[in-house]
């Protein structure tokens, strides 16, 4: 048999006794309300069961875990690795087979990207003597970002690795085997139950995916637990070498990035924890034939593999956005916001298209945004489709000049940046929104838990005295 609680005894009790006044009383919630008035003894015990009963219904009862963000950490490769563009053009020259043409559009690209001279490229970039990546560059830029990345924040937290309940890795297009996770797991000696996802083929999104993932996970479990987020890319075996256009664009705007954070649900945790995760939204526009296309890898006609981001990229990324705020306004703006822009869809119906339904304020709703950092058409097509001023992309405009597209991880190098320059402030909202392929679009909405303070870690330490300065 199984034993009973003093919970479940206490509850047998009070059937029991309900049971006996039944089987005795015609009349019996009369006869009940005489006993108690009549027994002081009985009245007590019958207020004490209910009070255990409430006490532990309080206790027992599903309630969601606040998930918070303990702290996080960017990777800064050695300034030997800074991709000026000296050393870019020079490594562009050593592909024999491109063409005077390519390169001519490379360097138009670059020159137009809003980049910087000290983004950071894989090491075979700066390898005289060869200019073909191959598996062993792959795994070495994985290794040096992920490791460096997870030491940082594991020093920082100062959180033993086998206290880590869940392990999410997201790599777009790099996906080796054994996994990513289980080199992470074999480099750390993570506990032999640890769940571990690996996430690959979706894009910049995927390090707000790999967040929200977590999340999810942390608020269905009754127990507190501790995720480790790794978001990185690798470059190495996705350079193109082919003369395709809309392929070599990716060689010009990608660069080396990895970011990790520790996310937990535990309540205790608030008071060290940096930021609290209050919403989050997906939306996946793939069903759309035009968005599912609009970055593609593919081979090209002479068999070199390589990311197409086509023309029409830029078109998706507005149009799916619009679609995605449609979604998000009601969960974030406040009510003043919302009812000005439904008297716009009201007047906009009326006159048949001929006035426009207006754009929500969301700087009403956050003081502080992480906008994609995907391009320079890009970071202005989100300030076009959201009417935002360049004091508010300017972190996403200054990420950019100074680490490139890092993909998964290029928020984390916004936050860097509002650190940094101690913006954040306690009680703050935060949006971060990134794109992905697919067509994906991700938000997540942040309250920050305390004042934000520079670190020594922070990627941009050395030069955030430099900045804000005119990147395009």
């Amino acid at each position: 048999m199984i034993p009973l609680t003093n919970i479940q005894l206490l509850h047998a009790s009070i059937a029991s006794l309900l049971s006996i006044t039944f089987l005795l009383s015609g009349n019996p919630f009369t006869y009940i309300l005489h006993l108690l008035s009549t027994n002081t003894l009985l009245s007590l015990s019958c207020a004490w069961c209910a009070l255990l009963s409430l006490l532990h219904y309080l206790r027992t009862r599903t309630r969601p875990h606040p998930v918070l963000l303990l702290n996080y950490a960017c990777f800064k490769p050695h300034p030997s690795r800074k991709c000026t563009y000296q050393a870019a053009e020079s490594f562009v020259r050593r592909i024999a087979h491109l063409t005077p043409s390519s390169l001519d559009f490379m360097r138009g690209i670059y020159l137009k990207s809003g980049l910087g001279d000290e983004t950071y490229a894989p090491s075979f970039v700066f390898q005289p003597d060869s200019c073909q990546p191959n598996l062993e560059s792959a795994m070495h830029e994985a290794q040096e970002g992920m490791f460096a990345a997870v030491d940082s924040l594991l020093a920082k937290t100062l959180i033993d690795p086998r206290r880590i309940d869940i392990l999410i890795v997201t790599c777009g297009s790099f996906s080796p085997s054994p996994s990513l996770t289980s080199l992470v797991v074999n480099r750390y000696n993570f506990r032999s139950d640890v769940k571990s996802f690996n996430l690959s083929g979706m894009g910049c999104s995927s390090g707000l995916l790999s967040i929200d993932l977590a999340a999810k996970l942390l608020c269905r479990s009754q127990k507190t637990h501790y995720a480790l987020v790794i978001a990185t890319e690798t470059i190495s075996l996705n350079w193109y070498f082919g003369d395709n256009r809309p392929m070599l664009v990716t060689n010009c705007i990608f660069r080396v990035g990895c970011a990790a954070a520790i996310i937990t649900n535990d309540p205790s945790c608030r008071r060290v924890a940096k930021m609290e995760l209050v919403n989050s939204l997906r939306t996946h526009h793939g069903a759309d034939d035009g968005a599912y296309r609009a970055a593609f890898q593919e081979e090209d006609d002479k068999g070199y593999t390589g990311i197409s981001l086509t023309k029409d990229l830029i078109r998706v990324a507005g149009v799916n956005l619009h679609e995605h705020i449609r979604i998000l306004a009601p969960r974030v703006l406040p009510l003043s916001q919302l009812a000005l822009y439904a008297y716009s869809a009201v007047v906009s119906a009326f006159s048949r298209g001929n006035s426009k339904r207006m754009v929500p304020d969301f700087t009403a709703a956050f003081e502080h945004m992480c906008v994609h950092t995907g391009g320079k058409a890009v970071i202005e097509q989100v300030g076009r489709v959201l009417r935002l001023g360049e004091e508010v992309t300017e972190p996403a405009r200054m990420s950019l000049h100074r680490f490139g597209n890092t993909s998964s991880s290029l928020v984390f190098y916004e936050l860097a940046y509002f650190e940094a320059k101690g913006r954040v402030k306690r009680g703050d909202r935060m949006w971060m929104l990134a794109f992905g392929t697919g067509f994906k679009v991700c938000s997540l909405m942040w309250k920050s838990l305390r004042d934000s303070c520079q670190e020594n870690d922070n990627p941009w330490t050395d030069c955030i005295h430099r900045y804000p300065m005119k990147a395009w």
